[in-house]
């Protein structure tokens, strides 16, 4: 069990860092995602097959979640019943959420991009109205917002966890509090008065704290792996 989880807690950051940097390169996200309906169909169009492979690629990440959350709490032997299953339940759903936040890449904006060229004024229209109520509900309520509040208290608790005696090194659990906390703040990016233009420390904390979690991913998967 702890090597299962250990080699998946060492595949699915490397991943997302991967996916997430060949998006970042070929298709400026994520800043593409606040520019005006016309241009980010235009690069999905430019995109093709490819980038709607690799926001595939994305949404399985969230899958493999699954897995490799589930296996890690059931690593962490000192969890309590009732506290593995809150941190199991979280992990799903946390993962759901973002699965949910990125498929429409794949199913969705792609044909919306062939539906844009040339559209009249009223279907443009339409068109723009379908991809921002996409962009904003299952982009930023779902996939942003609920996907980084859940993993962040995710990360959290199963870093309180590890801080029981008797498990994996304590080191690990401090690194997963603030890290949690760090992603429970970039939930709240357009949240509330901030929901028209975001939040902009939000904003600039979110690369730091996804790079800081899929350091403190890698890191539980090394120490699975060869420590334990």
């Amino acid at each position: 069990m702890e090597t299962a989880a250990g080699v998946m807690l060492v595949v699915l950051p490397v991943a997302y860092v991967l996916v997430v940097a060949t998006l970042a390169r070929t298709f400026d996200y994520p800043g593409i995602l606040r520019r005006p309906t016309d241009e980010v169909l235009a690069r999905v169009r430019a995109g093709g097959r490819r980038l709607s492979l690799l926001w595939w690629a994305f949404a399985m990440c969230a899958v493999l979640f699954v897995p490799a959350g589930t296996l890690l709490v059931a690593s962490v032997s000192q969890v309590s019943g009732e506290l593995r299953t809150t941190i199991v339940a979280l992990g799903v759903l946390a993962a759901v959420v973002q699965l949910l936040g990125l498929v429409r890449w794949s199913f969705v904006v792609p044909w919306l991009a062939r539906e844009a060229v040339g559209a009249s004024p009223a279907r443009a229209e339409a068109i723009d109205v379908a991809f921002q109520s996409l962009n904003r509900s299952l982009g930023l309520a779902v996939g942003e917002h609920l996907g980084y509040l859940l993993t962040g208290v995710w990360t959290a608790l199963t870093g309180a966890a590890i801080l029981a005696p008797g498990g994996l090194p304590a080191w690990l659990g401090v690194l997963a509090l603030p890290v949690g906390a760090a992603l429970v703040v970039c939930s709240a990016e357009f949240v509330g008065p901030l929901e028209r233009d975001g939040w902009r420390f939000a904003t600039r904390l979110l690369p730091i704290a996804f790079a800081a979690w899929c350091v403190w991913l890698l890191a539980m998967g090394v120490v699975l792996l060869v420590v334990r």
